[in-house]
């Protein structure tokens, strides 16, 4: 399939912060995909949970399985809108690698006790992942990737951040957050299939885990629409396939909506290049219609799984247990590995070993430091 003018080429890709060779059996962005795919930040995906922890239960989704689907979801679209999809598989595939353990609890906790020393945030810290942390190549710290690969990768960033990353890399990938430009249509692309690839299996692992059920998401508009379409077809239909053949719908649904809205846009806007694409208004979106659809689930959600009693206890916890392995650390460096506890900035060395840490291993550690184990 030959790429749209609007796709980021690989022949013309902004390169890499060191130069390289080209391979010679791969481009610019398959080579990168490549190397997150072999990466320890990515093999760690696998024990980083989302909502549900690690050891509670084996068939939640992890970061792993996430970025997986993630992937799935935005190849297939970036196939009918003709668009790079090794690019969106290496943007989709690495977008997770500086998440914290305990998903978003983690990060806050995380966030807190960065305050005064820089923050954390997760998408820049993926960026720090692949840009520094990881240590596999003889001529640089990180994977040297492509500037397209890491421009999808910094989904978001403070401005405070944006201008520190433009200090050290003028016009790079922090750029567009000073001037209000876009990312290119796949890391735009990436953004959105994260929303629905998180939508559908926070439903799905919501159900599984008991916290909510069927007849309470027949008050979510889209997902009683395609409840009531599955039934009408197959009356016979019961127990989980009612559940899973409703969320194959309601993402064929929005698959097929999101490539309907972005297509028109394109039409409209006509961007002769990725550039074009970069200084148009943001192009891959839902329809409105879609769009007001996908926040009500949101807030279902929000409402009725994230903030859970259940829970909320459990990410309580794990809060605690991430706040009191920064202060072990920090007052023992010791206890670090040397590539870690010998770094001048001791608050950033911290929060980079814990936001490494896979959900096992930040509670095994945690024990191990304060004899007590932080999380039921």
């Amino acid at each position: 399939m030959s790429l749209a003018a609007y796709a980021c080429h690989p022949a013309r890709s902004r390169g890499r912060r060191h130069a390289e060779p080209p391979a010679p059996t791969r481009d610019a962005f398959q080579r990168d995909r490549d190397r997150i795919v072999h990466s320890t930040a990515f093999r760690r995906l696998v024990y980083k949970t989302q909502v549900f922890l690690n050891h509670e239960g084996d068939l939640f989704r992890t970061r792993l399985t996430h970025s997986l689907e993630v992937a799935q979801l935005g190849r297939s679209i970036a196939r009918a809108l003709r668009i790079n999809e090794d690019l969106v598989e290496a943007i989709a595939l690495a977008h997770d690698l500086g998440h914290t353990p305990f998903g978003h609890a983690g990060q806050d906790a995380l966030n807190a006790c960065m305050e005064g020393h820089g923050g954390f945030e997760h998408n820049l810290q993926s960026l720090r992942v692949v840009d520094a942390l990881e240590h596999r190549y003889p001529q640089y710290d990180g994977l040297n990737l492509s500037f397209e690969t890491r421009e999808g990768i910094l989904k978001h960033c403070s401005r405070a951040n944006a201008e520190r990353l433009e200090a050290g890399e003028p016009n790079g990938v922090a750029r567009r957050f000073l001037d209000r430009t876009q990312p290119g249509l796949e890391a735009q692309l990436c953004n959105l299939a994260d929303a629905i690839a998180y939508n559908a299996h926070d439903i799905d692992d919501g159900v599984r885990s008991g916290l909510v059920n069927v007849e309470q998401l027949g008050e979510v508009e889209l997902f009683e629409l395609y409840r009531r379409e599955a039934l009408a077809e197959y009356p016979q239909l019961e127990g989980r396939r009612v559940l899973y053949e409703t969320i194959r719908r309601m993402l064929s649904a929005q698959v097929y909506d999101v490539i309907d809205a972005t297509r028109a846009a394109l039409e409209t806007v006509k961007p002769a290049d990725a550039d074009g694409v970069r200084n148009a208004p943001p192009l891959v979106a839902f329809s409105e219609t879609m769009q007001a659809q996908s926040n009500e689930l949101k807030a279902f959600l929000f409402r009725n799984l994230y903030r859970h009693p259940q829970v909320t206890q459990t990410t309580d916890q794990a809060q605690q247990v991430v706040r009191e392995l920064f202060e072990a650390y920090l007052e023992r460096s010791a206890e670090m590995p040397v590539s870690y506890a010998d770094r001048r900035d001791r608050h950033r060395a911290v929060a980079d070993y814990i936001a490494g840490m896979t959900d096992r291993f930040a509670m095994r550690e945690h024990e191990r430091l304060t004899g007590r184990r932080g999380i039921a």
